[in-house]
């Protein structure tokens, strides 16, 4: 126990030295920062965010807090459920993203290649990409990913929770949902890889079913990305990674970017989560009753309680230990950050918004990560990879 408590004090020390915070910020700042997985476009189709307003309080992003946090790479999540027009859609998010393009062309620049992310780096500017998030967004028409890809679409994650006609998802396959059983990739589902492989789109693994992994890392002749997911031997949920899944990324020199879900990050969280909305019962049922939709009912009352609900989240040092985890197992070159920002309702408890990614960089540095390995989780795998799917 007193070895324990020095080990925490010597801690609390150095990360409260000037000189040692001034350092993390240095490394912070030297580095290319990439989250892979952002969902601000949902917002602003949804409910006219924009994205170069200040929206502190509102969203978890806004143009100015990428420079607070210095997040060189955004990759803005294209999402939908499944719906008859969902191309159509996906397109609508895509424009949006133009439009903040085109508004702050000295701030923000699309990335299509290795080139331009060089030259936005040279710039100085902020880059953004964009992922699609389900494969529905397709409907089964391998002109339209290529349309998508034309667009600047440079992952596609093969599904969401919904299964589609040539994938079956994670939350399917747990739950034993999927229409006739069919379990992982057709034929056409290995097509749409193969595909995706001759574009240079990184094929996305996160949201999908075991067996549909499986076939995807069986098709593919290019390293995988895991946009927002994290481990399934500390947190048991569907969306989490199993042993298997993430030795095969790392035999396939693919990244798991960790998701910044508290569900995801905290075996307790979901205890906690139907305790609050036990307690709010009465109020959960009369916005149902109301029409509302529960995704809506639950982040009106995560805004109504917000003390109740700081009590409930993650903490930093968990998602470190999701980290630590896929480190020890696979190697340091397998990990990146996908934060899942304006997609969640409950993120750790010291990160509220993109500004606080230099927090991450710190915890890094206190769990003993070198500079140089640093400098990968935050975002040189993520680039490794790209450009790998470029090639």
């Amino acid at each position: 126990m007193i070895k324990i408590r020095l080990v925490l004090s010597v801690i609390t020390f150095v990360l409260a030295c000037p000189s040692y915070a001034q350092n993390t910020d240095k490394l912070h700042n030297s580095s290319i920062v990439v989250d892979t997985h952002n969902d601000f476009l949902s917002k602003a189709v949804e409910h006219g965010y924009q994205f170069d307003k200040h929206l502190s309080g509102i969203t978890h992003s806004d143009i100015f807090r990428m420079d607070s946090g210095k997040i060189d790479i955004q990759i803005f999540s294209v999402w939908c459920e499944a719906r008859p027009d969902a191309f159509a859609f996906a397109n609508r998010e895509i424009d949006s993203l133009y439009a903040i393009l085109q508004r702050n062309p000295d701030k923000l620049q699309i990335i299509y290649s290795p080139s331009d992310l060089k030259k936005v780096m040279k710039e100085k500017k902020h880059g953004a990409m964009i992922g699609v998030e389900g494969g529905h967004m397709i409907e089964n028409d391998i002109a339209k990913l290529d349309s998508l890809y034309k667009r600047g679409t440079r992952y596609m994650t093969l599904t969401w929770n919904n299964s589609n006609p040539w994938a079956s998802s994670a939350m399917d396959e747990s739950k034993g949902t999927i229409a006739n059983d069919k379990k992982g990739l057709s034929p056409f589902g290995r097509d749409v890889v193969k595909r995706m492989n001759e574009l240079g789109m990184m094929v996305d693994l996160s949201h999908v079913g075991e067996q549909t992994f499986k076939d995807a890392i069986a098709t593919t002749k290019k390293p995988v990305i895991v946009s927002h997911s994290c481990v399934w031997n500390l947190v048991p949920v569907f969306r989490n990674l199993k042993d298997d899944q993430i030795d095969a990324v790392g035999k396939n020199g693919g990244v798991i970017c960790i998701n910044f879900y508290s569900g995801f990050l905290d075996s307790n969280f979901m205890k906690r989560n139907t305790a609050f909305f036990q307690l709010h019962q009465a109020e959960k049922d009369s916005l149902l009753k109301a029409g509302k939709a529960s995704f809506f009912m639950e982040d009106y009352l995560f805004e109504k309680y917000p003390a109740e609900v700081d009590s409930m989240k993650a903490t930093l040092s968990q998602m470190m230990d999701h980290i630590d985890y896929i480190v020890k197992r696979i190697g340091v070159n397998h990990v990146g950050l996908g934060s899942d920002f304006d997609g969640i309702n409950s993120a750790p408890r010291e990160l509220n918004g993109i500004q606080d990614f230099p927090k991450i960089t710190t915890a890094l540095k206190a769990r003993g990560y070198s500079d140089k390995d640093i400098q990968k989780i935050l975002g040189g795998n993520v680039i490794r990879v790209f450009k790998e799917n470029q090639r």
